[in-house]
């Protein structure tokens, strides 16, 4: 009986063959006889895995039904029109619900296999309604997020230039955020995306995306370019060529927020090891040099702005170093 009583305090699920695992392995530690398994024991070891695997089933049958319901007629890119409300409200719970799920890799995995992504691209990406374009944008970032697998799966179905339209130009600003949030997770560590991401004026993109009315799409885009110069530093030279230093700096200009951060950030990116991004920051036509000595007295004594006040410095250090940057006549 004390067999009995010991196993049914084991609750017959994942959980209960981890607290099993882990109590088995204290008492080998403590070298306690090991004793050979029962009878019981394995029937509540096989029932409990098998629950396990049920879960597991029921998951993919989640995915296939949310599928189902994505998968009917009306999901083209005139769709809308007269479609029925609760059709498009269904659509968007399974969009939640995949999302969620995909969070495990391998329900990412799974929806791929399913046709998930490629419905998402194909067809709901231009889909007319904006709650199902963003939502679309939503699965494809959490299912490629840190599964190179699925990257590179969406990169060759043409997730990427899609993605990257609907950044630009979605009239919808909560389609634009989630679209970005896909590309930067499409690109993350993926050599051939990211060399793509390029090729389609990417760049270009991040920078109108940083000079819209959009506070969010404007933040993730600068942290995106920032993290982008930081671990591809021979973009920096193409960058500069493009005049990125000078709408950086009237982006500097606009009235302050968080996003100025990132854009000093962006800057002292840009004239460490380049010569030409460091002559442009220079440049007395561009004002840098008051603006950078203004931000600073702006910026004293504020704990939280004490990141965007370091850039500050080290931009005048790296770009006015020995020149005079105040009445004093001396950098400080």
């Amino acid at each position: 009986m004390a067999e009995d009583k010991q196993t049914r305090r084991y609750p017959p699920n994942l959980q209960g063959v981890l607290r099993l695992a882990v109590d088995a392995g204290s008492a080998a530690e403590g070298h306690e006889p090991v004793e050979p398994m029962s009878e019981e024991r394995k029937l509540w070891l096989k029932n409990a895995l098998a629950e396990v695997s049920k879960g597991q089933m029921d998951e993919v049958e989640k995915i296939k039904q949310c599928l189902a319901v994505l998968s009917q007629v009306g999901t083209s890119e005139t769709a809308g029109e007269g479609e029925d409300e609760k059709d498009g409200d269904d659509r968007e719970t399974a969009f939640e619900i995949l999302s969620e799920l995909c969070e495990n890799l391998d329900n990412a995995r799974d929806l791929m296999t399913l046709g998930g992504l490629q419905l998402c691209t194909s067809q709901y990406l231009c889909h007319a309604q904006s709650g199902l374009r963003w939502r679309a944008a939503q699965l494809i970032a959490s299912s490629a997020q840190n599964m190179p697998e699925v990257q590179v799966h969406l990169f060759t179905i043409g997730a990427l230039p899609k993605l990257l339209q609907l950044t630009d130009s979605d009239p919808d600003p909560t389609v634009r955020v989630k679209a970005l949030y896909a590309v930067s997770c499409l690109i993350r560590e993926q050599e051939a995306v990211l060399q793509a991401f390029l090729s389609h004026d990417g760049v270009s993109v991040l920078m109108r995306a940083m000079q819209s009315d959009i506070e969010k799409l404007r933040t993730k885009s600068a942290f995106l370019l920032v993290n982008l110069l930081t671990s591809h530093p021979e973009q920096k030279d193409p960058a500069v060529s493009m005049g990125m230093v000078q709408q950086l700096v009237s982006i500097l200009r606009t009235p302050h927020s968080p996003l100025h951060e990132h854009v000093l950030g962006a800057l002292c990116c840009l004239v460490e090891d380049c010569p030409q991004g460091l002559k442009d920051c220079r440049n007395p036509a561009l004002g840098l040099k008051e603006l950078l000595r203004q931000r600073s007295g702006e910026l004293q004594g504020k704990e939280e702005s004490q990141e965007e006040l370091d850039f500050c410095e080290r931009m005048r250090l790296l770009c006015f170093h020995g020149q005079q940057l105040d009445d004093n006549g001396m950098d400080r």
